[in-house]
């Protein structure tokens, strides 16, 4: 089966889409919200609902929206004025949404996220609750992240990621960047000689691509190294992805060969290993010994007490921490089953001392294997 029967089939089979698009795929050179580009996308997205599939949207926008009534040139580099802009802009953005979608019968609904909500197993299973009634209900949720309570230490940082958790969250077939550049290139798009990547199948595909920091478009907040990392995080979920230009949303969600397609994982990682790599921040470091790393690496076994050698961080019984070895370079992350002022009296001790010394319940692991996933580069 070649490449595009293979898409079209995917996306044909494909009963829920998560779409993401970009501020600059939806504003104009001014930098204020463009009607005629939300009008065509609600169209697109409508026309994928009479096919019977179930959508949900991340939109990207909210600040700029909310520049020109604020009589903001440009957008703000300080967080309280970026706040204020998405303050404002959101509800005229989901206003535009509501106004076009409804036009073609679609109720929209607005989903608005902090990393939190996707971080704590119990706001993830309410967000997922939330979006699943939703879509059961026939709405059309509009996400985008909280920008207005949002602080710097619980930004996803761009809506890339976001739409690549959301796509875990609500078990989508089929994720859909959209930007502002029709795919991902071998270099920037605009210089000579860079040619369209059409396909990834393996990440040995990606090699020669050069990538940016930025991205090589300098694309809203993100960029084309967001893209990418977005596109791990949904593939490695087990969910396809296309990345391509606005204008080309129709032609993405209809299956034909626009854009960039990446294959889903053949082996997808349990949906807990997914939500501990992707879906956490660290509550705190732990320190393990050489050996310790190669256990946790080689063997996938759990961490015990006896490879300990410290700790930093404060965090409870239950958080995510990363594991790091003697260089201090993390190599998993997983569940910890102590409080950070526990750590110090287990330090370097086998189970049979901490069973003779604190008893049995300090007998047990100090992160279990089936709470543990390796970072990537590890396996």
């Amino acid at each position: 089966m070649s490449e595009a029967q293979s898409r079209a089939g995917r996306v044909a089979a494909a009963r829920r889409v998560v779409v993401k698009v970009g501020s600059t795929s939806l504003t104009t050179a001014e930098g204020g919200i463009d009607p005629e580009r939300v009008r065509r996308l609600a169209a697109v997205l409508a026309d994928t609902r009479r096919r019977g599939v179930e959508v949900v949207l991340v939109s990207s926008g909210a600040i700029a929206a909310g520049l020109a009534p604020l009589g903001l040139k440009r957008r703000p580099r300080a967080l309280p004025a970026q706040q204020a802009a998405a303050a404002v802009g959101q509800g005229l953005l989901v206003q535009r949404y509501t106004a076009d979608l409804a036009d073609h019968g679609i109720v929209a609904g607005q989903v608005l996220l902090t990393a939190d909500d996707v971080t704590r197993r119990s706001h993830y299973r309410n967000a997922h609750q939330t979006l699943a009634k939703l879509l059961e209900l026939g709405v059309l949720p509009i996400v985008n992240e909280n920008d207005t309570v949002a602080t710097s230490e619980i930004r996803f940082g761009d809506n890339d990621r976001l739409a690549a958790l959301v796509a875990h969250l609500v078990h989508a077939e089929l994720l859909v960047l959209l930007s502002d550049v029709d795919g991902l290139y071998d270099g920037p798009p605009t210089a000579p000689g860079s040619r369209l990547v059409a396909e990834v199948a393996l990440a040995d595909d990606l090699a020669g691509v050069r990538v940016g920091k930025s991205g090589a478009a300098g694309i809203g907040t993100g960029g084309m190294r967001t893209k990418l990392d977005a596109a791990r995080i949904a593939t490695g979920a087990g969910t396809p992805v296309v990345l391509t230009s606005a204008a080309q949303a129709g032609e993405a969600l209809a299956g034909e060969p626009v854009g960039t397609w990446f294959h889903a994982a053949a082996r997808r990682r349990p949906t807990r290993q997914l939500w501990l790599a992707h879906a956490t921040e660290p509550k705190g470091v732990l320190l393990l010994d050489e050996g310790a790393v190669r256990a946790v690496t080689e063997r996938r076994a759990s961490l015990l007490a006896a490879g300990l050698t410290g700790s930093t961080g404060s965090f409870s019984a239950g958080d995510p921490v990363d594991l790091a070895g003697p260089d201090g370079a993390a190599v998993a992350r997983g569940l910890v089953n102590f409080d950070a002022d526990e750590i110090p009296a287990l330090v370097g001790k086998t189970s049979a001392v901490l069973r003779r010394e604190l008893g049995a319940a300090y007998e047990r692991e100090v992160v279990h294997r089936d709470d543990l996933v390796l970072l990537q580069g590890r396996g």
